[in-house]
């Protein structure tokens, strides 16, 4: 008679079969960065090139302007409900890869009918100035960006789980390390491209613009904007979407670890959205980690809505000069994550890497602020690049420390909370960042004030991350789940 010992132990056999799976290899980690570089092209198209458009070259109220692109961050709650679809139900036996390629399908073609709405709210608004139908292209375009942000969401969710069941927890911080800063080339790449192809003297300051007896004051000439910009948001879409490809072919089929790690991914009764809710509230962890990223990404990106007006408005820059802003904010990001992933982290740690980026990008912003009062390019220049080195640092401490405070269960569900955070905060970070500008243009009449109020609100804001931070034990998180997760199993069962 056989002794009970001798029957099969799951745990055994996934342990043993996720020791036989194969790790992902640096030229691997470099392609699945080649989908982060994509994100940060349109990062670029969208916050850069059409956030500029609209405030300094149409005249939209920055507000307003702010308010239409961040609806793409304001529809995020449907991260959490993505990243549980992509848990629970596969797409042609996968988890992610369908996901991914939808989603990025329908954000780029989007990117370019938002586009196309802009130039209609400037048009109505050079006719008819702030009227009804204004406002109703406003509200368009709005819409057209939440659209957006529902793709953009549907395919970044399931891309950032990915991350997490092809890696262990030995060669997470290094994956980071290589994708994050894949992104940041993107947005380097996307600047110096943009900025070459809207380097052209009809829409460069004064040239763009044209007396309109109707207006008071100048009005531009959209259609010389329209000749010039609508090509750059037909190419580099389509060049996003087939890196999103690329990227990402075959990858979760060779090293998924999902199936294995999980308890529950072969039953039937896998964890709906409501039970998956259940072990992300049930963890006091994962509220404090949540409300961390909301203050971190409101001090990181407010000063999105705000760059490229500064350049033009305080320092006299073009379009494609203040496109290239973003070069030396990209080069110093790229460097702070790729020597954090690989150098800092493993020695300091996550916390404290993430707590010394904070203080560092807390200074930068000081320094981006003398740069508007003294008129210096070349200090805005050295202000951005240390304020990306310390972006990157943070950025690569705090990602790291995300994918930890992840269940494997349900961690298309983790992902898609920590997503709803960064994105719900930067779409936050946005409309602030409009918003208090309005309020410092309505409170000083030096223009290097008003947008000065912005950096320092960020720089106060920092500050108040390292304080929540402190309170974050990655260990209680993993108890907490665990305890979590066993329940829901075991009232299925009874």
């Amino acid at each position: 008679m056989a002794s009970s010992n001798s029957l099969p132990n799951p745990e055994y056999n996934n342990s043993e079969k996720l020791k036989s799976l194969p790790k992902i290899k640096l030229l691997t980690m470099l392609r699945l960065g080649l989908y982060q570089m994509g994100l940060g092209i349109m990062s670029l198209l969208t916050l850069g090139v059409l956030n500029r458009v609209m405030i300094d070259e149409l005249k939209i109220l920055p507000l307003i302007a702010a308010g239409a692109i961040a609806m793409y961050q304001f529809v995020s709650p449907a991260r959490v409900w993505f990243g549980q679809m992509s848990d629970a139900k596969p797409i042609g036996g996968y988890h992610r890869s369908g996901y991914i390629w939808i989603g990025a399908a329908f954000f780029t073609v989007i990117s370019f009918i938002a586009l196309q709405a802009v130039w209609q709210l400037g048009y109505s608004l050079q006719a008819n100035g702030w009227s009804v139908t204004t406002y109703a292209w406003a509200a368009i375009l709005a819409l057209i960006f939440a659209v957006y942000g529902l793709a953009l969401s549907g395919s970044s969710t399931p891309f950032a789980a990915l991350l997490v069941d092809i890696t262990d927890e030995d060669n997470r911080s290094k994956l980071i390390g290589v994708v994050w800063s894949m992104l940041m080339i993107g947005i380097v790449i996307g600047a110096i491209v943009s900025s070459r192809l809207l380097e052209t003297p009809e829409i460069c300051g004064a040239a763009i613009l044209s007396y309109n007896p109707s207006q008071v004051g100048e009005a531009a000439d959209i259609g010389q904007l329209q000749a010039t910009i609508n090509p750059v948001f037909i190419i580099m879409p389509a060049l996003v979407f087939g890196l999103s490809i690329l990227a990402t072919f075959g990858v979760e089929k060779k090293y998924s670890r999902y199936s294995l790690r999980s308890q529950i991914v072969e039953r039937e009764d896998k964890i709906t959205l409501k039970q998956a809710l259940k072990v992300l509230t049930a963890n006091r962890q994962t509220g404090l980690f949540f409300g961390f990223l909301v203050v971190l990404s409101i001090s990181l990106f407010m000063q999105d809505s705000v760059l490229e007006p500064y350049g033009g408005e305080v320092f006299g820059m073009c379009i494609a000069e203040t496109t290239r802003l973003n070069v030396p904010f990209g080069i110093g990001t790229l460097i702070g994550i790729a020597s954090s992933g690989f150098l800092v982290v493993p020695r300091l740690g996550k916390k404290n890497t993430t707590k010394f980026g904070c203080l560092s990008a807390a200074v930068s912003n000081i320094l981006i602020i003398m740069a508007g009062f003294s008129a210096s390019r070349s200090l805005l220049m050295g202000s951005l690049l240390f304020f990306g080195l310390s972006s990157g640092m943070l950025t690569a401490g705090a990602t790291s420390l995300m994918l930890d405070l992840t269940a494997a269960e349900t961690a298309g569900t983790f992902i898609g909370a920590w997503g709803l955070a960064q994105a719900m905060a930067r779409g936050s970070a946005t409309v602030l960042g409009g918003g208090f500008l309005n309020l410092g243009k309505t409170l000083f009449d030096l223009p290097a004030m008003a947008y000065g109020l912005v950096f320092f609100l960020q720089a106060i804001g920092m500050i108040f991350a390292i304080l929540l931070l402190r309170r974050i034990s990655v260990k209680e998180f993993q108890n907490n789940a665990k305890v979590a997760i066993g329940s829901i199993l075991e009232n299925e069962l009874d």
